[in-house]
């Protein structure tokens, strides 16, 4: 480590946000521009190296968080993003969209504030492009063999990545009219912008990698017909069937899955749209969900013109310390955690019948109202205990115009006829089954990422693109592949 006292002498220090009331004036990040790297290098001081460092373990990627942290303490970022890109296809996405469970575990987490892992990280990938340090790697020959991604979220693009470069001829569909799955349409801009996105595609242009945009695997070419054209096909769909809520009053109009509404508001800041077709601007909006989802839809409401926001957890509220009973180091804490949408909501106070984040906890859905002409006017709920068992008495009801339903996703799309086509076995929870080198009951046919896996993070997505790009490259090659895994070797049962 540079500095032995690091941890000891220097607090955290986090990336500074934006005044709230200019940032919820536009759609670009929450984050100061440059107030990032004049405190990264000691922030990066405060890792102590360890001698073994939980949050390897932590990190799905196996990320090298305590080498690229000693690199950047020493300002070495040129072997610092090489050490970060070893592991992980895209820092820049990860940087800002993950929820750092290497952070948790942090060895100084036990007892003092963890190291900025990822804004360490997100440091490093912004600095490696700025100083021209990832430029595109296309293969020095090409291998003869085809393979068909379908999806471009971060899996499908990790594992395009990886396969291009390893000499494989790559094509990636995508069923939107843009490359990124849910980076593109489902994440606002005020969380990433979408010039981190274009970037990569076009490193991934620059390698040899082929995208077929508009293009529904399953309706638009037939999956059987997909399948005879390429050597190798990579399911890497997403898990896009969304939850429902089946309680009285859902068919009314005003009620919109999440995912209705984010990538029409992601439309209009990709100037498709001039206004969203589902907008809250003026309304009385409810969220049902407490999720990062949720999170969003508050963000966007917010930038929208709400005239109140509230958001819905059915969980109570946790508490602001680790439960060491519950939830040892170094384990994933659910502790209170304030994100930059919540913060807008509560000093904006958009939810004056909310806590001051703009959420109530605890709390349940029972019902909806509707006005004379069918649109929603009203959300009823109730308090529950920890068993989700209404409390008597603490019954009530929200002014609801608008309402989101966040309650997450069951697993991939059977819409399109994908998973038909082909025969792909399910698992009881609607995935599509694998076994431990990712190969699904259709010889030469692989599945990774939330549409095997199930809803996950953006961190194991990308884990998993690496992951299955390794399997295939052995089931195209034969020979042990030369791709790492960071899930564990090809051959060994997937550790879950």
């Amino acid at each position: 480590m540079a500095d032995p006292k690091g941890f000891m002498t220097t607090p955290r220090r986090e990336w500074p946000r934006r005044p709230v009331e200019e940032r919820v004036r536009d759609w670009r990040e929450v984050y100061v521009p440059g107030g990032l790297l004049p405190i990264i290098s000691k922030q990066a001081d405060r890792c102590m190296d360890c001698g073994v460092p939980f949050c390897h373990e932590a990190c799905p990627l196996g990320n090298l968080i305590p080498e690229w942290n000693d690199l950047v303490s020493r300002e070495d970022w040129r072997a610092a993003s090489d050490r970060l890109h070893a592991t992980n296809n895209f820092p820049e996405f990860t940087g800002r969209l993950c929820p750092a469970p290497c952070e948790a575990g942090c060895v100084l987490a036990i007892n003092q504030p963890a190291v900025t892992i990822k804004n360490v990280e997100c440091a490093i990938a912004d600095r490696a492009w700025e100083e021209g340090f990832t430029p595109p790697q296309p293969p020095d020959r090409l291998s003869g063999r085809t393979v068909a991604v379908i999806g471009s979220g971060p899996t499908g693009l990790a594992a395009a990545q990886q396969l291009t470069r390893a000499g494989h001829t790559v094509a990636v569909y995508e069923r939107d009219d843009r490359l990124g799955g849910l980076m593109r349409y489902g994440i606002p801009a005020f969380k990433m912008e979408k010039h981190h996105l274009e970037r990569r595609l076009e490193q991934m242009w620059a390698e040899g990698t082929k995208f077929r945009t508009s293009t529904v695997v399953g309706r638009d070419v037939g999956a059987a017909e997909l399948r005879a054209r390429y050597d190798a096909v990579v399911i890497a769909t997403g898990a896009t069937a969304w939850r429902e809520l089946p309680v009285p009053g859902r068919e009314l109009a005003g009620i919109h899955q999440a995912m209705e509404y984010l990538p029409l508001s992601n439309r209009v800041c990709e100037g498709d749209l001039d206004t969203s077709p589902v907008c809250a601007a003026g309304r009385h909006v409810v969220i049902v969900g407490g999720g990062d989802t949720g999170s969003d839809c508050l963000g966007t409401a917010v930038r929208q013109g709400a005239a109140s926001v509230t958001q819905l957890d059915i969980y109570a509220q946790p508490g602001t310390e680790r439960d060491d009973d519950t939830e040892p180091w170094p384990t994933y804490p659910k502790i209170y955690r304030l994100s930059a949408a919540h913060q807008e909501a509560g000093a904006l106070r958009t939810a004056p019948a909310a806590d001051a984040d703009a959420r109530l906890f605890a709390a349940s859905t029972l019902r909806f109202t509707g006005d004379a002409e069918g649109h929603v006017c009203a959300l009823h709920l109730v308090e529950v205990d920890a068993r989700r068992r209404p409390l008597p008495g603490t019954g009530r009801t929200l002014p609801a115009d608008l309402v989101l339903l966040a309650l997450g996703f069951s697993g991939p799309s059977r819409e399109d006829g994908l998973i038909a086509q082909l025969g792909l076995d399910l698992t009881p929870r609607g995935t599509i089954a694998r076994d431990g080198a990712f190969a699904t009951n259709v010889p030469g046919v692989f599945a990774a990422g939330d549409a095997a896996r199930g809803q996950s993070l953006i961190v194991w997505a990308i884990a998993e693109g690496r992951a299955v790009a390794a399997a295939v490259d052995h089931y195209l090659t034969g020979a042990p592949s030369r791709l790492p895994s960071p899930i564990g070797p090809y051959d060994r049962p997937m550790r879950v």
